[in-house]
């Protein structure tokens, strides 16, 4: 099995932006615990952030995996244009969020994205990623 992670706007500044709410390791660190967590059960962890809305839209229609796990950051909120992606695309998707959104400002209680996602993972910190890659194990 072949999953995509897909990291959005300003998720390349982990561990030194708001460390409260999204802890100390880097990005980097964070995806090769979970390559290393998935190392020995089959699966091919590929790992992609970009702070571009249109890239990461292009990475969606391009993903050749089995499923992708997207963290769009604040374009969660906002961007049509990803949705519409997500939407064009056959390959499912689920959506995660390191912090729990619904206890955080108002804005980010609404997700664009979640109604044409296979499923939303929030809360969890790094482990959001585990989790919804676990998902597509469990369903695959």
């Amino acid at each position: 099995m072949k999953l995509l992670f897909i990291n959005g706007v300003n998720l390349n500044m982990t561990g030194t932006r708001e460390r409260g709410v999204y802890g100390c390791e880097t990005l980097e660190d964070i995806n090769g615990q979970i390559a290393g967590h998935f190392k020995n059960r089959g699966v091919e962890c590929e790992f992609y952030q970009s702070n571009i809305e249109g890239e990461i839209c292009t990475a969606l229609q391009k993903a050749e995996c089995d499923g992708i796990i997207l963290n769009a950051g604040a374009f969660t909120h906002y961007s049509y244009a990803i949705r519409d992606a997500i939407a064009s695309v056959s390959v499912p998707v689920v959506e995660v969020h390191m912090s729990n959104v619904f206890s955080r400002e108002e804005f980010r209680r609404k997700s664009v994205i979640s109604e044409v996602c296979a499923g939303s993972i929030a809360g969890f910190g790094k482990n959001s990623y585990i989790l919804a890659a676990e998902s597509f194990l469990l369903n695959g």
